[in-house]
């Protein structure tokens, strides 16, 4: 027995010696895998991207129009929501003057002297969110919080649009044209 022993020992040893890893053809098989799978969820990730600008910028406008009703009635004087384009995108601005006396650029709105801008949001070209508007401005009132005149303001990318419909109580509804953004009620 003490004979067999030794040599049952050595051929126990090489067993458990299995060689552990992955030959190259199975890392190259597991690479190919995974990059036809991501090949085909890349497309899924822009679209998604592009929908949540647009989400991003409408939910971003409806707040600033609810800020500038709020400052209108708080600060008793009437406050301007101004749409406008530049050369490098679209933007609006809040203000206290008259229509033009404030401008936007991708740096900040410029206005004549003596006057506050509020706020200022100024979509560039390159990001592809825009915003458009029926009209080129409104004014709040200071006494009602009406509007004058109503709008419809739409936040558009490439595949999606969301509109802001301002009526004239300065309330904001929000629709997308033939359902192009899910979770929205169609226009």
């Amino acid at each position: 027995m003490n004979r067999t022993a030794p040599t049952l020992r050595p051929t126990l040893q090489r067993a458990a010696h299995v060689q552990r890893g992955f030959t190259l053809t199975e890392g190259l098989i597991c690479v190919t895998v995974l990059l036809l799978a991501l090949s085909a969820a890349l497309p899924g990730f822009g679209t998604a991207r592009d929908q949540r600008r647009v989400e991003g910028a409408a939910a971003q406008l409806e707040t600033d129009l609810q800020l500038t009703r709020s400052l209108a009635v708080a600060q008793n004087r009437t406050v301007r929501f101004e749409i406008g384009r530049d050369d490098h995108g679209t933007c609006y601005v809040v203000h206290n003057g008259a229509a033009g006396d404030c401008t936007c650029s991708p740096q900040g709105a410029v206005c004549k002297a003596g006057l506050q801008a509020h706020r200022h949001q100024h979509f560039a070209e390159d990001t592809g969110v825009t915003v458009q508007a029926n009209v080129g401005s409104m004014v709040f009132d200071p006494l009602k919080g009406t509007v004058s005149p109503t709008a419809t303001l739409r936040v558009e990318a490439a595949r999606f649009s969301i509109r802001q419909v301002v009526n004239i109580m300065g309330r904001i509804r929000s629709c997308s044209p033939e359902g192009t953004m899910p979770g929205y009620k169609p226009c």
